[in-house]
C-alpha cells in the first residue's frame, strides 16, 4: 500500500524519503511533493532529473559560480 504523500507533514516526508532512498520511484514522488511545498519566491534549483544533461549542467552551474566569486 502507498501512503498518500499529499497527506503527509514535511517530517513525515522527509522520514519517507530517507526510508525509501533505495526505491528512485517512491524517492522521486516523495521528493517532488515535498519540492511543490516550496515558497514560489525563494530561488530556484533545478532537480537534476529534469536536466537533459545533469552533469553538464551542474559543472556549468559551478563555473558560474565560482566565476562570480573571483
Amino acid at each position: 500500500m502507498t501512503p498518500n504523500l499529499h497527506q503527509m507533514n514535511t517530517a513525515e516526508l522527509k522520514q519517507f524519503i530517507s526510508a525509501n532512498r533505495n526505491d528512485a520511484q517512491a524517492f522521486r514522488a516523495a521528493l517532488e511533493v515535498l519540492l511543490s511545498r516550496r515558497d514560489p519566491n525563494a530561488a530556484y534549483h533545478p532537480y537534476p532529473f529534469d536536466l537533459a544533461d545533469p552533469e553538464g549542467e551542474v559543472q556549468r552551474l559551478f563555473i558560474k559560480k565560482l566565476r562570480e566569486t573571483q
